[in-house]
């Protein structure tokens, strides 16, 4: 049995919500970096260098890179284990995202009701998915969201017999839609299979995957190349302002499904895509 406290597991939450909004992934800033060499549309290569040098002044002064800082979006893998001392785990990174927003002077962008929209003032709750693992492990991925990209997000019901070819409309469909409101370059995020649900929590997950890293299963791997290339050829381009960079990546998850059912979810993070892994 291995033992973590609430106060460790707070302390590294703080640190992570500050470090996501004010650094970039190593992946996701070189891929917008190598992008400037890669984009033909002078207008495009423009924007690309804007964000470059945006990303320079986030870290040199310590400011947000977007003045979204987002919903913080928290996956947890803990081992079966692994037990947490002290209080809540729950109630610990809600903790730890409330102190890092607050001495992060990061924007508190949360709403206490989905109706009546008073903000929490802090960030918090959070949206906290766990998997339950054997061993000791402790995992935590800080991921926050802006609404920018998330409300051009998109669930499928698709019918088995839409196969590959309807995923790809589903897919090809969303990022037409979102344009130039998903702040391009963006990363796709795509969920396949699994219910209504549980395609929407891996489409979120695979956003978190090095840009860089493609699906060890071939005809996913083949899918995500194939699908980054549509979406390049769209002639959406940096900040919509056309070019030949629209998506740095498409990640793609996927999860068996049900005989009567195909279900798809699109998931678009934009141009800083935040997320921050550690081990504890």
């Amino acid at each position: 049995m291995r033992s973590i406290t609430v106060d460790t597991i707070i302390e590294n939450v703080k640190e992570m919500c500050i470090e996501a909004n004010y650094r970039l992934s190593s992946d996701m800033e070189t891929g917008i970096r190598s992008a400037c060499d890669r984009e033909n549309s002078t207008v495009g290569r423009h924007v690309l260098e804007q964000l470059v040098e945006n990303l320079d002044i986030a870290e040199k002064e310590m400011i947000p890179i977007c003045q979204d800082t987002g919903m913080t979006v928290v996956f947890v893998t803990i081992g079966q284990e692994v037990h947490i001392e002290g209080g809540s785990l729950e109630e610990a990174i809600n903790e730890g995202i409330r102190r890092g927003y607050r001495e992060g002077y990061l924007r508190k962008s949360v709403v206490s009701d989905p109706l009546i929209r008073e903000n929490t003032r802090d960030n918090t709750p959070g949206i906290i998915h766990y998997n339950i693992v054997p061993g000791d492990r402790f995992e935590i991925t800080i991921a926050p969201k802006g609404f920018g990209s998330e409300n051009m997000s998109r669930i499928y019901m698709l019918k088995p017999a839409d196969d590959e070819e309807g995923v790809k409309q589903a897919v090809l469909e969303t990022v037409k839609s979102a344009g130039p409101n998903a702040c391009p370059p963006m990363v796709v995020g795509v969920g396949i299979g699994g219910s209504f649900e549980k395609c929407a929590l891996l489409a979120k997950y695979a956003l978190t995957r090095d840009i860089n890293i493609r699906s060890d299963k071939p005809h996913i791997r083949r899918l995500e190349e194939e699908l980054l290339a549509a979406i390049n050829s769209l002639g959406i381009g940096p900040a919509g302002l056309g070019g030949v960079i629209t998506a740095l990546a498409v990640n793609i998850e996927t999860y068996p499904t049900h005989i009567a059912g195909l279900p798809v979810a699109v998931n678009i993070g934009c141009h800083v895509n935040r997320h921050v892994t550690r081990s504890i």
